[in-house]
Protein backbone atom coordinates (compact mmCIF):
# COMPACT_ATOMS: atom_id res chain seq x y z
CA UNK A 1 0.00 0.00 0.00
CA UNK A 2 2.71 2.46 0.82
CA UNK A 3 4.42 2.28 -2.28
CA UNK A 4 1.01 2.59 -4.67
CA UNK A 5 0.34 5.97 -2.14
CA UNK A 6 3.90 7.18 -2.28
CA UNK A 7 3.93 6.90 -6.23
CA UNK A 8 1.19 8.22 -6.85
CA UNK A 9 2.52 11.44 -4.34
CA UNK A 10 6.07 11.76 -5.54
CA UNK A 11 7.17 13.51 -8.42
CA UNK A 12 10.41 13.23 -10.12
CA UNK A 13 10.36 16.90 -11.57
CA UNK A 14 8.94 19.89 -10.96
CA UNK A 15 5.71 20.79 -13.08
CA UNK A 16 6.48 22.85 -16.76
CA UNK A 17 3.96 24.99 -15.64
CA UNK A 18 5.70 26.90 -12.39
CA UNK A 19 8.15 29.21 -13.80
CA UNK A 20 11.76 28.27 -13.09
CA UNK A 21 12.27 31.84 -11.46
CA UNK A 22 9.52 30.81 -8.85
CA UNK A 23 10.97 27.30 -8.42
CA UNK A 24 12.14 28.64 -4.76
CA UNK A 25 11.97 25.10 -2.92
CA UNK A 26 13.95 23.21 -5.49
CA UNK A 27 16.71 23.61 -3.40
CA UNK A 28 15.27 21.95 -0.49
CA UNK A 29 14.17 18.53 -1.99
CA UNK A 30 15.95 15.83 -0.45
CA UNK A 31 16.98 15.03 3.49
CA UNK A 32 18.21 17.42 5.85
CA UNK A 33 19.80 16.86 9.84
CA UNK A 34 18.37 20.09 12.17
CA UNK A 35 19.87 21.44 15.29
CA UNK A 36 16.29 23.27 16.35
CA UNK A 37 16.82 25.77 19.02
CA UNK A 38 14.39 27.86 20.34
CA UNK A 39 14.35 31.27 22.11
CA UNK A 40 13.15 33.45 25.17
CA UNK A 41 11.62 36.96 24.79
CA UNK A 42 15.57 38.26 25.86
CA UNK A 43 17.20 35.98 22.93
CA UNK A 44 19.13 33.82 24.98
CA UNK A 45 18.22 29.76 23.87
CA UNK A 46 15.79 27.88 26.04
CA UNK A 47 16.42 24.77 24.58
CA UNK A 48 17.57 23.25 21.63
CA UNK A 49 17.10 19.53 20.09
CA UNK A 50 18.05 17.79 17.08
CA UNK A 51 15.59 17.11 14.03
CA UNK A 52 15.12 15.69 10.86
CA UNK A 53 13.39 17.49 7.42
CA UNK A 54 12.73 16.15 4.03
CA UNK A 55 11.80 17.62 1.17
CA UNK A 56 9.75 16.32 -2.23
CA UNK A 57 8.02 17.03 -4.83
CA UNK A 58 4.41 16.43 -4.92
CA UNK A 59 1.21 16.13 -7.22
CA UNK A 60 2.26 15.57 -10.62
CA UNK A 61 5.23 18.46 -9.34
CA UNK A 62 2.93 21.02 -9.01
CA UNK A 63 3.70 21.27 -5.23
CA UNK A 64 6.42 20.39 -2.78
CA UNK A 65 5.68 18.84 0.53
CA UNK A 66 7.84 18.11 3.41
CA UNK A 67 8.05 16.27 6.85
CA UNK A 68 9.48 17.70 9.74
CA UNK A 69 10.36 15.37 13.01
CA UNK A 70 11.95 16.56 16.29
CA UNK A 71 13.67 15.18 17.84
CA UNK A 72 14.48 12.74 14.73
CA UNK A 73 12.97 9.00 14.04
CA UNK A 74 16.08 7.68 15.66
CA UNK A 75 15.73 9.33 19.09
CA UNK A 76 11.70 9.32 19.35
CA UNK A 77 11.29 6.33 21.28
CA UNK A 78 13.91 7.08 23.65
CA UNK A 79 12.54 10.36 24.78
CA UNK A 80 9.94 10.90 27.41
CA UNK A 81 8.39 14.22 25.29
CA UNK A 82 8.81 14.66 21.80
CA UNK A 83 8.02 17.77 19.82
CA UNK A 84 6.16 17.35 16.70
CA UNK A 85 6.08 15.45 13.71
CA UNK A 86 4.25 17.38 10.72
CA UNK A 87 4.07 18.40 7.24
CA UNK A 88 3.55 21.57 4.95
CA UNK A 89 2.50 21.62 1.36
CA UNK A 90 3.38 24.22 -0.88
CA UNK A 91 1.77 25.42 -4.47
CA UNK A 92 2.52 27.74 -6.79
CA UNK A 93 -0.05 30.09 -7.61
CA UNK A 94 0.47 33.05 -10.52
CA UNK A 95 -2.21 34.79 -9.56
CA UNK A 96 -0.19 35.83 -5.94
CA UNK A 97 2.93 35.33 -7.75
CA UNK A 98 3.95 32.94 -4.85
CA UNK A 99 3.27 30.04 -3.47
CA UNK A 100 0.69 28.98 -0.91
CA UNK A 101 1.85 27.23 2.29
CA UNK A 102 0.15 25.50 4.90
CA UNK A 103 1.75 23.91 7.88
CA UNK A 104 -0.16 20.88 10.04
CA UNK A 105 1.25 20.16 13.09
CA UNK A 106 -0.72 17.70 14.50
CA UNK A 107 0.82 17.12 17.73
CA UNK A 108 0.13 20.44 18.89
CA UNK A 109 -3.08 20.83 17.07
CA UNK A 110 -1.53 23.68 14.92
CA UNK A 111 -2.13 24.82 10.93
CA UNK A 112 -0.82 27.96 9.81
CA UNK A 113 -1.27 29.39 6.57
CA UNK A 114 1.29 31.19 4.81
CA UNK A 115 1.90 33.14 1.17
CA UNK A 116 6.28 32.02 0.67
CA UNK A 117 8.28 34.93 -1.82
CA UNK A 118 11.81 34.93 -2.58
CA UNK A 119 12.69 38.47 -1.12
CA UNK A 120 16.64 38.81 -2.01
CA UNK A 121 18.43 35.81 -1.31
CA UNK A 122 16.23 34.48 1.31
CA UNK A 123 12.32 32.36 0.84
CA UNK A 124 10.28 34.09 3.30
CA UNK A 125 6.79 32.75 3.95
CA UNK A 126 4.86 35.26 5.90
CA UNK A 127 1.33 34.65 7.82
CA UNK A 128 -0.84 36.78 10.32
CA UNK A 129 -2.00 34.82 13.16
CA UNK A 130 -5.39 34.84 14.57
CA UNK A 131 -4.44 36.68 17.39
CA UNK A 132 -3.25 39.32 14.97
CA UNK A 133 0.40 39.04 15.47
CA UNK A 134 2.40 38.94 12.23
CA UNK A 135 4.84 35.91 11.82
CA UNK A 136 7.49 35.23 9.00
CA UNK A 137 9.60 31.66 8.44
CA UNK A 138 13.09 32.92 6.49
CA UNK A 139 15.16 30.36 4.25
CA UNK A 140 18.73 32.13 4.89
CA UNK A 141 21.94 31.22 3.75
CA UNK A 142 20.82 28.76 1.34
CA UNK A 143 23.72 26.05 -0.16
CA UNK A 144 24.11 23.00 -1.43
CA UNK A 145 24.68 21.38 1.78
CA UNK A 146 23.20 23.67 4.09
CA UNK A 147 20.70 26.73 4.99
CA UNK A 148 19.24 28.56 8.15
CA UNK A 149 15.59 28.79 8.91
CA UNK A 150 14.05 31.54 11.24
CA UNK A 151 10.52 31.76 12.90
CA UNK A 152 10.17 34.94 13.86
CA UNK A 153 7.17 37.08 15.04
CA UNK A 154 6.19 40.62 15.52
CA UNK A 155 6.22 42.23 18.91
CA UNK A 156 5.49 45.75 19.50
CA UNK A 157 6.65 46.55 16.07
CA UNK A 158 10.15 44.63 16.09
CA UNK A 159 10.65 41.11 14.71
CA UNK A 160 12.11 38.67 17.05
CA UNK A 161 13.52 35.60 17.05
CA UNK A 162 11.93 32.46 18.21
CA UNK A 163 13.05 29.27 16.55
CA UNK A 164 15.90 28.43 14.10
CA UNK A 165 16.52 25.72 12.59
CA UNK A 166 20.36 24.71 11.53
CA UNK A 167 20.16 22.94 8.55
CA UNK A 168 22.82 19.93 6.70
CA UNK A 169 22.01 18.22 3.93
CA UNK A 170 22.14 14.04 4.47
CA UNK A 171 24.62 11.89 3.25
CA UNK A 172 22.51 8.64 3.11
Amino acid sequence: MSTIFSDALISPAPHPEIPPEQRIFEPFIGGWDLVVSWYRPDGTVERRLDGEWHFARVLEGRAIQDVWIVPPRGQRALVSETYEYGTSLRFYEAAVQGWRSAWVGPQHGVVHVFVARRIGEEVRLETTLPDGQRMRWRFLDIATDSFTWLNERETDGEWRLTQDFAARRQRR
